[in-house]
Protein backbone atom coordinates (compact mmCIF):
# COMPACT_ATOMS: atom_id res chain seq x y z
CA UNK A 1 0.00 0.00 0.00
CA UNK A 2 1.38 3.70 -0.81
CA UNK A 3 0.70 5.72 2.55
CA UNK A 4 2.37 8.93 0.65
CA UNK A 5 0.75 11.67 -0.07
CA UNK A 6 -0.12 12.50 -3.57
CA UNK A 7 2.35 14.68 -5.56
CA UNK A 8 1.98 18.32 -5.77
CA UNK A 9 3.35 21.28 -8.07
CA UNK A 10 2.69 25.05 -6.37
CA UNK A 11 2.90 28.20 -8.87
CA UNK A 12 4.25 30.89 -7.16
CA UNK A 13 4.48 34.61 -8.64
CA UNK A 14 7.56 35.75 -6.56
CA UNK A 15 7.86 39.34 -5.60
CA UNK A 16 11.12 41.08 -5.89
CA UNK A 17 12.86 40.95 -2.19
CA UNK A 18 12.14 37.65 -1.09
CA UNK A 19 14.26 34.82 -0.73
CA UNK A 20 13.75 31.26 -2.86
CA UNK A 21 13.81 29.71 0.74
CA UNK A 22 11.10 29.75 3.42
CA UNK A 23 13.03 31.46 6.15
CA UNK A 24 13.85 35.41 5.87
CA UNK A 25 17.35 36.62 6.01
CA UNK A 26 18.48 39.97 6.46
CA UNK A 27 16.36 42.65 4.51
CA UNK A 28 14.99 39.60 2.52
CA UNK A 29 11.40 38.13 2.93
CA UNK A 30 11.18 34.15 2.86
CA UNK A 31 8.21 32.06 1.39
CA UNK A 32 6.54 31.47 4.80
CA UNK A 33 4.97 35.26 4.27
CA UNK A 34 3.47 34.08 1.55
CA UNK A 35 3.00 30.16 1.48
CA UNK A 36 1.49 27.68 4.25
CA UNK A 37 1.31 24.45 2.50
CA UNK A 38 3.30 22.24 4.73
CA UNK A 39 5.49 19.23 2.81
CA UNK A 40 6.47 21.40 -0.08
CA UNK A 41 10.30 22.25 -1.47
CA UNK A 42 11.18 24.87 -4.12
CA UNK A 43 12.40 23.44 -7.09
CA UNK A 44 15.11 25.69 -8.67
CA UNK A 45 16.11 29.01 -7.32
CA UNK A 46 15.22 32.68 -8.27
CA UNK A 47 17.55 35.27 -6.83
CA UNK A 48 16.05 37.76 -4.39
CA UNK A 49 16.15 41.06 -6.99
CA UNK A 50 14.47 38.75 -9.96
CA UNK A 51 10.76 38.12 -9.80
CA UNK A 52 8.57 35.71 -11.19
CA UNK A 53 7.84 31.80 -11.39
CA UNK A 54 8.46 29.71 -8.72
CA UNK A 55 7.88 26.20 -8.71
CA UNK A 56 7.61 24.11 -5.15
CA UNK A 57 6.18 20.55 -4.85
CA UNK A 58 6.48 17.86 -2.35
CA UNK A 59 7.70 15.23 -4.95
CA UNK A 60 11.61 14.57 -4.80
CA UNK A 61 11.46 13.23 -8.22
CA UNK A 62 9.72 16.12 -9.65
CA UNK A 63 12.05 18.40 -8.21
CA UNK A 64 14.95 17.00 -9.59
CA UNK A 65 13.75 17.00 -13.44
CA UNK A 66 12.91 20.73 -12.92
CA UNK A 67 15.58 22.04 -11.33
CA UNK A 68 19.25 19.21 -12.24
CA UNK A 69 20.63 20.98 -15.48
CA UNK A 70 21.45 17.71 -16.90
CA UNK A 71 17.33 17.57 -17.64
CA UNK A 72 17.66 20.74 -19.74
CA UNK A 73 14.49 22.34 -18.82
CA UNK A 74 14.02 25.98 -20.47
CA UNK A 75 13.63 28.49 -18.25
CA UNK A 76 12.00 31.62 -20.12
CA UNK A 77 13.05 35.27 -18.53
CA UNK A 78 11.45 38.40 -19.41
CA UNK A 79 14.98 41.14 -19.16
CA UNK A 80 14.66 44.84 -18.91
CA UNK A 81 18.05 45.81 -19.78
CA UNK A 82 19.33 49.40 -19.99
CA UNK A 83 20.56 50.20 -23.94
CA UNK A 84 18.87 49.07 -27.07
CA UNK A 85 20.73 45.82 -27.74
CA UNK A 86 21.59 45.27 -31.59
CA UNK A 87 21.34 42.59 -33.53
CA UNK A 88 24.82 41.40 -32.74
CA UNK A 89 24.50 41.06 -29.41
CA UNK A 90 21.23 39.12 -29.75
CA UNK A 91 23.25 36.83 -32.05
CA UNK A 92 25.75 36.27 -29.04
CA UNK A 93 23.30 35.44 -26.32
CA UNK A 94 21.93 33.02 -29.06
CA UNK A 95 25.14 31.49 -29.88
CA UNK A 96 26.37 30.95 -25.85
CA UNK A 97 28.74 33.94 -24.39
CA UNK A 98 31.88 33.66 -22.29
CA UNK A 99 31.06 34.38 -18.63
CA UNK A 100 34.14 34.21 -15.57
CA UNK A 101 32.43 30.40 -15.27
CA UNK A 102 32.97 29.26 -19.09
CA UNK A 103 30.64 29.23 -22.02
CA UNK A 104 26.60 29.55 -21.79
CA UNK A 105 25.09 27.17 -23.69
CA UNK A 106 23.14 28.28 -27.06
CA UNK A 107 20.02 30.19 -25.73
CA UNK A 108 16.74 31.72 -27.38
CA UNK A 109 17.09 35.68 -27.57
CA UNK A 110 14.99 38.67 -29.14
CA UNK A 111 13.65 41.70 -28.25
CA UNK A 112 9.77 41.64 -27.13
CA UNK A 113 7.16 44.59 -26.33
CA UNK A 114 7.25 45.69 -22.61
CA UNK A 115 4.80 41.92 -20.98
CA UNK A 116 1.36 42.88 -21.27
CA UNK A 117 -0.07 43.36 -17.60
CA UNK A 118 3.38 44.01 -16.40
CA UNK A 119 3.11 44.99 -12.53
CA UNK A 120 5.06 47.87 -11.25
CA UNK A 121 7.69 46.43 -8.84
CA UNK A 122 8.31 47.68 -5.21
CA UNK A 123 11.04 49.69 -5.22
CA UNK A 124 10.67 50.83 -8.80
CA UNK A 125 13.41 50.53 -11.12
CA UNK A 126 15.86 53.26 -11.28
CA UNK A 127 14.85 54.98 -14.43
CA UNK A 128 17.84 57.15 -16.67
CA UNK A 129 15.88 59.87 -18.82
CA UNK A 130 18.70 59.64 -21.01
CA UNK A 131 19.07 55.61 -21.39
CA UNK A 132 16.41 54.04 -23.07
CA UNK A 133 15.52 50.73 -21.37
CA UNK A 134 14.76 47.40 -23.68
CA UNK A 135 12.89 44.61 -22.97
CA UNK A 136 14.41 40.80 -24.20
CA UNK A 137 12.91 37.54 -24.05
CA UNK A 138 15.83 35.23 -23.39
CA UNK A 139 15.40 31.12 -22.75
CA UNK A 140 18.13 29.32 -21.30
CA UNK A 141 19.04 25.87 -20.71
CA UNK A 142 21.29 25.92 -17.62
CA UNK A 143 20.82 27.68 -14.00
CA UNK A 144 24.35 29.29 -12.94
CA UNK A 145 24.34 31.93 -10.29
CA UNK A 146 22.69 35.15 -11.86
CA UNK A 147 23.41 33.49 -15.25
CA UNK A 148 21.01 35.80 -17.03
CA UNK A 149 22.01 39.15 -15.39
CA UNK A 150 25.72 37.94 -16.02
CA UNK A 151 24.99 36.91 -19.86
CA UNK A 152 23.28 40.33 -20.67
CA UNK A 153 26.00 42.31 -19.01
CA UNK A 154 28.68 40.25 -21.23
CA UNK A 155 27.26 41.87 -24.42
CA UNK A 156 27.22 45.33 -23.00
CA UNK A 157 23.52 45.61 -21.63
CA UNK A 158 23.24 45.29 -17.73
CA UNK A 159 19.79 43.94 -16.66
CA UNK A 160 17.24 46.29 -14.73
CA UNK A 161 14.63 44.07 -14.11
CA UNK A 162 14.11 40.35 -14.43
CA UNK A 163 11.19 38.00 -14.51
CA UNK A 164 11.14 34.34 -15.02
CA UNK A 165 8.10 33.80 -16.92
CA UNK A 166 8.27 30.17 -17.70
CA UNK A 167 9.92 26.90 -17.49
CA UNK A 168 9.39 23.96 -19.25
CA UNK A 169 5.54 24.07 -19.78
CA UNK A 170 4.82 26.42 -16.70
CA UNK A 171 3.57 29.70 -16.77
CA UNK A 172 2.75 32.64 -14.97
CA UNK A 173 -0.28 33.15 -16.96
CA UNK A 174 -2.88 34.93 -14.76
CA UNK A 175 -0.80 34.71 -11.79
CA UNK A 176 -0.58 37.80 -9.52
CA UNK A 177 2.44 38.65 -7.63
CA UNK A 178 2.56 37.40 -4.18
CA UNK A 179 0.57 34.33 -5.08
CA UNK A 180 0.57 31.10 -6.08
CA UNK A 181 -1.85 28.01 -7.18
CA UNK A 182 -1.81 24.45 -7.47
Amino acid sequence: MNFSSPSRLILFNKPYGVLSQFTPEGRWRGLKDFIDIPGVYVAGRLDADSEGLLLLTNDGKLQARISDPRYKMEKTYWVQVEGIPDEAALEALRHGVQLNDGPTRAARASLMPPPPGLWEREPPVRVRQAIPTTWIELAITEGRNRQVRRMTAAVGFPTLRLIRAAIGPYTLDGLAPGTCQG
